[in-house]
């Protein structure tokens, strides 16, 4: 790069980080596209829609409860992947959207649940099972559905249909556009839907649609269907086809819902919440800038520039791809703000090490980048890959955590490896960067033989483990449960109350949170506002008869609120026993992709089994901070234990890839002992600024944040540590050990 060059590319750099940064704080034109306060809310920061549907089906069992809240659950993902969905009583359910405020209209999109059957034009016995009523000028049924069930007149039900959505095709005759209704039958669903259409086609029949006791379509067969897939025409418009597509959808429910009340509620957490967590976002990353410039002097500069790009890159994209965030989302984005420093650690490491062995810094610069490549592209892959699985596998919280790792893991690279690159080099062309006091030399440390206390790290991590589940079982047998299960995880009460004035979140958190939790005895109280209205929505650990009484008494007393007036109906978990499944096959499932990754890059199964056993000792010792600490577990701690598993690969395919690259020059006169003590230390540094960079922007989210931010914090900086102590002391002795071992046995 010519000097020129270097100098437009510096001039280009702060232009850049300008407009980004005008975009995303301020936006552009006139709706203000990508700035922050665009970004989509939570239900905890910005409120949302509230919708209580009641059961229609007398006495529903609980699978049924447990199978329509899922199906539902799934459907609301459509909004948001934050949106909640659980029981209400013994024959309710409740639907909570977040960022967004016009209840009918998510009603409408919705659909309203009901029945819904496809049905054959004849019955068995060759009679008409619907006919065309002229006077009400729609389709009527000539039987019960009771009849038409007893003679297999109803060939699918809703449950056969695997998704609807509506589409706009162009007539190959009259090359006009026509709007349909795309259909996609479950496995069953094909079968009986080919069977269907081959009589009716036959027949020259139709098969209608009959959804809460009416016929919202009767389309004639045209064809037999065996590919699992259909089209409904006839639809007047793109609305009348989306609609459609909507009830199809709802109507897949095992129970018949009708609504029972919507409501708009307000944020759970008061501005406050999002300023003091933005404000410790902003300290955090001075304190990384200040961190890196010290102790990389130019590079570490070029990194803060590129971090700050970085950022700004990550608010458009929460914009562009229309990410929800919620609470413990914003501390996710400030975590992959600590873990971006990660690559320019590797790479400013790497620089520093060609320096050191005498190499010029253009030199040094060039292969620096070029070895740290392959352990930044395999870590963030492999990061990567997990993302992909939770995205597709995952449901609720857990989706909404991959969508931001993922973002978070490709702007990185990016930054990390083409603007760092571009900046330093500019740097370098302009003149303030060619002698290697820029760079900070240090001498190489020697060999810390790590391995010949591999039995003691053993067995401190063996102990941590054993004393988690010895915790879990004293909690468990003492009635006080393996862990502090919170409202998301257990269910609880909620409580309806009409105040005699509308109060703030503020003057709800300060004075009437304090008094319910002193009632209760429940320290982690969530509160909703109803707008337009006086109530607010109290949930809290279920509550007896008697405690019940008792806080209807003490907000009577202390607030002048009717007590006949308070309703209070127990509520299921958010986090359904499906959604936990979900996410432990999805974590699961990544964690054996994660391991054919690595061995597929490594050529070496022992480095991909000594990855996963880390990652899984990592899960481990947290949980047993959870059961030890009686930190509550609620939808935060997914993303933590997922956050966990992403930080604890990265760190671990780091010092593989140097014990990779020490192998490829290995003598025969080299000893492995020697070899991956040596690996372990030269990446020591890395380990150690990453991890401490890391640890800060959480810590400073611990002291600033809410409570509930610091619920997440706590145990996010365990793992940190946890992480950097078994990828330094466990993962390279534990290849070592299953190396040496085959080695033996040959």
């Amino acid at each position: 790069m010519s000097k020129q060059k270097g100098i437009i590319s510096l001039i280009l750099t702060v232009v850049i980080i300008g407009l980004l940064g005008f975009a995303s704080l301020v936006g552009i034109g006139k709706d203000r596209t990508g700035a922050m306060k665009n970004i989509k809310l939570g239900l905890d920061l910005a409120g949302g829609v509230s919708i209580t549907y009641q059961v229609k089906d007398k006495n529903p069992s609980s699978e049924e409860m447990s199978d329509t809240i899922y199906k539902l659950q799934k459907r609301v993902e459509q909004y948001s992947t934050e949106a909640s969905v659980y029981q209400e009583g013994d024959d309710r359910i409740n639907i909570e959207i977040p960022g967004v405020s016009d209840a009918n209209k998510i009603l409408e999109e919705l659909g309203q649940p009901g029945a819904l059957y496809f049905i054959s034009q004849t019955g068995a016995d060759g009679k008409e099972n619907y006919t065309y009523d002229q006077s009400k000028g729609e389709y009527v049924l000539t039987r019960t559905i009771e009849e038409l069930k007893a003679d297999g007149s109803i060939v699918l039900g809703g449950s056969d249909v695997k998704s609807a959505s509506p589409n706009t095709r162009e007539d190959e005759t009259t090359k006009q556009k026509k709007h349909v209704v795309s259909l996609v039958f479950t496995k069953e669903g094909t079968e009986k839907f080919a069977q269907a259409t081959k009589k009716a086609y036959e027949a020259g029949q139709s098969i209608g649609i009959y959804y809460d006791g009416k016929f919202v379509s009767v389309p004639r067969v045209q064809q037999e269907i065996t590919a699992g897939e259909a089209e409904i025409s006839g639809m007047k418009d793109y609305e009348e086809a989306s609609a459609l597509a909507s009830t199809i959808r709802i109507g897949g429910l095992k129970l018949e819902l009708k609504e029972l009340r919507s409501n708009v509620v307000g944020a759970q957490l008061g501005e406050k919440a999002i300023s003091t967590s933005l404000t410790a976002g902003a300290i955090g990353l001075a304190i990384v800038f200040i961190f890196m410039i010290v102790v990389y002097y130019l590079p570490g500069l070029a990194s803060s520039l590129a971090l700050l790009i970085y950022t700004e890159l990550v608010l458009l994209a929460l914009n562009a791809f229309d990410v929800t965030l919620t609470l413990p989302g914003i501390a996710g984005i400030i975590l992959s703000i600590g873990m971006a420093v990660d690559a320019n650690v590797i790479i400013f490491a790497r620089v520093r090490e060609e320096l050191n062995r005498g190499k010029s810094v253009r030199n040094a610069l060039k292969t620096g980048f070029q070895k740290a490549m392959s352990a930044i592209v395999d870590g963030n892959v492999t990061t990567l890959v997990a993302a992909a699985v939770l995205w597709f596998k995952g449901s609720g919280t857990v989706k909404g955590f991959a969508q931001t790792l993922a973002i978070g893991i490709v702007v990185s690279m990016f930054t990390a490896l083409v603007i760092t690159r571009i900046i330093i080099f500019a740097f370098y062309a302009v003149g303030c960067g060619k002698t290697s006091l820029y760079y900070k030399e240090r001498k190489e440390r020697g060999t810390i033989d790590f391995l010949s206390r591999r039995k003691v790290f053993f067995g401190i991590s063996v102990a941590m483990i054993l004393a988690g589940f010895v915790f879990m079982g004293i909690n468990g047998t003492g009635g006080k449960g393996a862990f502090a299960y919170s409202l998301e995880f257990e269910g609880g009460t909620s409580t309806n109350v009409t105040f005699d004035k509308d109060y703030s979140i503020e003057e709800i958190d300060s004075k009437i949170v304090p008094v319910v939790e002193k009632v209760t005895g429940d320290a982690n109280v969530q509160t909703q506002k109803v707008a337009g209205t006086n109530q607010v929505i109290i949930k809290t650990v279920t509550l007896n008869l008697e405690k019940r009484e008792a806080l209807n008494q003490a907000l009577a007393e202390n607030f002048k609120v009717d007590a006949e007036k308070i309703t209070a109906e127990n509520i299921s978990s958010t986090v359904s026993k499906e959604m936990r499944q979900d996410a432990v096959v999805a974590v699961v499932i990544a964690t054996i992709f994660m391991l054919i990754y690595i061995w597929f890059r490594f050529k070496d199964i022992r480095f991909a089994t000594s990855a996963v056993a880390a990652l899984v000792h990592d899960v481990l010792v947290v949980l047993a901070f959870y059961a030890i600490a009686r930190v509550s577990v609620g939808n935060t701690f997914i993303a933590c234990i997922l956050t966990i598993v992403g930080y604890s690969i990265n760190a671990t395919i780091v010092i593989f890839d140097r014990i990779r690259e020490e192998l490829r020059y290995r003598t025969r006169s080299t000893d492995l002992k020697e070899l991956v003590n040596k690996s372990i230390t030269q990446t020591l540094t890395r380990s150690i600024y990453t991890s401490l960079t890391t640890f800060v922007m959480v810590a400073v989210l611990y002291v600033m944040g809410v409570s509930s931010i610091r619920e997440f914090a706590l145990p996010l900086m365990v793992g940190i540590i946890c992480g950097a102590y078994s990828s330094v002391c466990i993962t390279g002795a534990l290849w070592y050990v299953m190396k040496e071992k085959k080695a033996k046995n040959k």
